[in-house]
């Protein structure tokens, strides 16, 4: 009989080879693969970063009950909750860019062989005089 807790750690597992695999592919996307693959990780509702920041959000909870019972050290319930609240805020600020992602990752609607203008950028970086 197999032991029914090892299957919530295979399941970690499982999902880090997944996001590893995940991550090869953005690395060799197209631009538009690329915009679209990350705009389902960002996405607010339930992309990876969201539900990534619920799952250390639990963690947190978890390991505020065993910091209460004396089985943990308090600094590891204040380090994941520090972790969850920092990737919420970092979740909240990509939400910024949330709709330039999906204008990349759409496909046009007039195909055009000429690339697309570029956009001025505030990390341009400027000469001083």
């Amino acid at each position: 009989m197999t032991d029914p807790s090892s299957y919530p750690v295979r399941l970690a597992e499982d999902i880090a080879s997944l996001i590893k695999t995940l991550d090869d592919h953005l690395d060799q996307a197209t631009t538009r693969q690329a915009a679209e693959i990350l705009g389902k990780v960002l996405d607010t509702e339930d992309g990876v970063l969201t539900q990534v920041t619920d799952l250390v959000g639990t963690g947190s909870r978890f390991a505020q009950r065993q910091a209460h019972r004396g089985m943990l050290p308090p600094e590891v319930w204040l380090a994941l909750g520090r972790a969850s609240n920092e990737l919420a805020s970092v979740g909240m600020d990509l939400d910024e860019h949330a709709e330039a992602l999906k204008q990349l990752g759409a496909p046009s609607a007039t195909a055009s062989t000429t690339p697309p203008k570029p956009v001025a950028s505030a990390m341009v970086v400027r000469r001083s005089r």
